[in-house]
This record gives structure tokens, sequence and C-alpha cells, in this order.
């Protein structure tokens, strides 16, 4: 629907001196990347007002929240941004961590730092490789969904699942990862960058691609953090702001890594900024694999809210209780929190309001995707029509993280 004023100006000339027409864009659009409508009014070609429009893939997460147990609740944070499921988990995992006052061993923080970063390049492949064929460069999608599938043999090596893994468990995770994975993880840092730059040989310097996206969905680094952008959408406007550096957790203060900054804030930078985070991600691995400590997954205080081994709970009574309880009745002293983590859409954040209960009283989520959509309005006006494409595919939002 479209109000009185808006109405009555469908069919009037306007600043371009072309008739205003309505062009309803999606939800079922290849462009859109999901089940997202655009109302776009138009004069001619050039884009006068640009309505996102959500809630077509909502499926009350944070409700689920409040009914389901926190056990329960992990599998649904893997269906937020489905292409970083194991980040979204150590994000939540965090939170309830932080409520239930356990730390974690040092093995299990470099673990957690080795699957975020895995998680971050397997999500920036998917957003490179789609973005391109958008606008017509398809070889890059075979190169980064060769890239990516190697990636998901390795999840499947130690989580037992290519997608949606659930690996993540309070106070650690649910097994270690043997050493030949850990080898096999060395082994693609070595030879992942040469991927990266036949991409960047492609289409850095490629005139069609800097035709596309140069100077197209620009925003500034004021209205970007007005809007309460994160992750590269913040960052390719100038914004040096990463949680793994402004406020570090886990392990990641003990790494040496670049956060990568733009100066346009264009769909260019925003490409040159998630490249560099690839990089600055094999880097973190390279030091996170070599710097794996012995020793145990789980401290002696998480090992309480473990679920003990399988072989035990069949032939002790005492493992058979203990599993009953962690199920049925694992209860979270009362307390609010909120926990942030730099996922590769920007922060993810848990608040969770504790009354000492099996299940949450509140649970909130920003989800980058949701926040980071709020810059397209801006990024559209004034634009072409046929920049829909590349302002859409810059701006890298998964709809079941905004229509939580």
């Amino acid at each position: 629907m479209t109000s009185m004023e808006e109405t009555n100006e469908i069919g009037m000339a306007g600043e371009y001196g072309a008739e205003r027409t309505t062009l309803y864009m999606g939800p079922q659009h290849p462009a859109t990347h999901g089940v997202l409508q655009i109302i776009l009014t138009l004069e001619g070609e050039r884009i006068i007002r640009a309505e996102p429009v959500v809630g077509f893939l909502h499926r009350g997460k944070e409700k689920h929240g409040e009914h389901l147990t926190y056990n329960q609740f992990i599998v649904f944070t893997d269906r937020l941004d489905y292409l970083s499921s194991m980040a979204n988990n150590i994000g939540y995992a965090l939170a309830v961590e932080k409520l239930l006052d356990i730390g974690l061993t040092e093995r299990c923080q470099y673990l957690r730092v080795i699957i975020c970063e895995l998680s971050r390049i397997a999500s920036h492949l998917i957003w490179l490789g789609t973005s391109a064929i958008d606008l017509g460069a398809i070889t890059i999608y075979f190169l980064t969904f060769e890239e990516r599938e190697k990636l998901y043999d390795i999840f499947d090596q130690f989580s037992g699942l290519r997608m949606n893994n659930m690996f993540v468990r309070f106070g650690g995770l649910a097994g270690d990862i043997r050493p030949d994975t850990i080898e096999q993880i060395k082994s693609f840092t070595k030879t992942f960058p040469a991927t990266l730059d036949e991409c960047e040989r492609l289409l850095t310097k490629n005139r069609i691609w800097w035709t596309r996206t140069r100077d197209v969905a620009v925003i500034s680094k004021e209205d970007a953090i007005d809007l309460g952008l994160t992750g590269p959408n913040l960052r390719g406007s100038g914004e040096p702001y990463d949680l793994r550096k402004n406020v570090p957790y886990l392990v990641y203060d003990e790494l040496d890594f670049e956060v990568a900054i733009g100066r346009q804030g264009d769909a260019y930078d925003r490409y040159l900024v998630r490249l560099e985070e690839m990089r600055q991600s094999v880097r973190i691995l390279q030091q996170a694999c070599a710097k794996l400590p012995d020793g145990p997954l789980f401290t002696d205080e998480a090992r309480k809210y473990i679920l003990p081994p399988k072989s035990k709970v069949y032939s002790g009574m005492e493992e058979l209780i203990h599993q009953f309880k962690i199920v049925t009745d694992l209860r979270v002293p009362p307390g609010e929190v909120y926990v942030g983590t730099e996922v590769p859409k920007g922060e993810l954040g848990f608040y969770i309001d504790a009354r000492g209960d099996t299940s949450a009283y509140r649970m909130r989520i920003r989800s980058p995707s949701f926040t980071n959509l709020q810059a397209l309005p801006v990024m559209a006006e004034g634009r072409l029509l046929a920049d829909m494409t590349a302002i859409i595919g810059s701006l890298d939002f998964v709809m079941g993280e905004v229509d939580r």
C-alpha cells in the first residue's frame, strides 16, 4: 500500500523531468538475496525512494528463546545467519557462560577462534561469489565455491555436519578437533591466498566491476555510525571498529592482525574490506593453529554443564541422572547480560534476562543484517535502478537473521 501523499506523486513529473512510478522489487527476486521486498519510487530509471519491507521469513526466534531451555535454543542460533552457524553459537554460548560464571580452558578458546575465522572466510566467500555473479562475473562464483567446499569438508570432519553444525556447548565444544583436522586447516591457509589473488586479478582492476561498484551505494562514516552499522559495512566507510580489537574476547588479544578499513564508503571499498578480512582471517588461523595448546577442553566447573559421554550414560546411574538434569533442568542464575561478538556481517549481540529458570525470561538478538539493512534507503537514493543489484549485494545480509 502507498500513502495518499505518495499516490498523488505517481504519474506526476518530478525533479528529473520524468513521471514518478512505483516498482515492487521482490520478495521473490534473484538479486534480493532472500525474501526481501523493496518498494521503489522511480523517476524514469532514477531512484527517488527505496523502502525495504521485511517480515516474510519471520520465525519468532526471540520468543523461542523465552520458551525453550537454554540448551535447546543453541540449535536456533544456527539458523540466524546460516552461513556462519558456529560463530552464532559461540556468541550465544558466551552470553550464557557469563551468566553461569564459568570460564573456558585456553585450548577451548583457541579452538573457538579457529571456528570463528573459518566461518568468516566461508561467509565472505558466499558473499563474493553471489555478488560477482549478480553483476555478471561468473568465474568468481566457481572459484569461491570451490574454496567453500574445502571449508565445509573441514566442518564436516570435526562437527559431523556441513551446515547448521551446532558444535558449541556451554563451557566448551561438543568434541575436540583431531590433529589431522588441524593439519588440514593449516594446508588450507597455505593454498587459499592464491585463490584470493586470482579473484583480485579478475575483479579489482576490471573496468566493468569498477564501474558497477565505484561511487555506488556510498554512505559516509557519520551516517554509518548514526544508523548503527557494524562489520565491513561500517569499516568500509573508514571507521575501524571491530569487537575483536575494541572489546577483545576469547584470545583475540593474543593474536596479531589488522582491521581492514575503506575510505569512500562505496560498494567497491566494502569489496576490498572483505577481501582483506579474509587475508587477515588466514593470518589469525595460522597463529591460532601454531599456538594451540594441549590440555583439557573443559574446566572442572564447566563439566557440570556438559553432557557425560554416552557410553557412561548407558552404564552408570550417576551419569544418567547428570544427563537428565542438564537436559531437563539446567537453570541459569538470575541476572542480565549482553554479549556482542564480531561475526562476518558485523556485531551479533545476545541480551538475556535470566530469572533463575530453565529458559530466559527475555531474549533479544541484535542481528547485524537487520541493522545494516537500514542503510539501503540512504545508499539507493538518487542512483539508477540498475544499481540496486550492486547496492543489495554490497550490504551482505541474510534474511534469516533480519526476520529473526
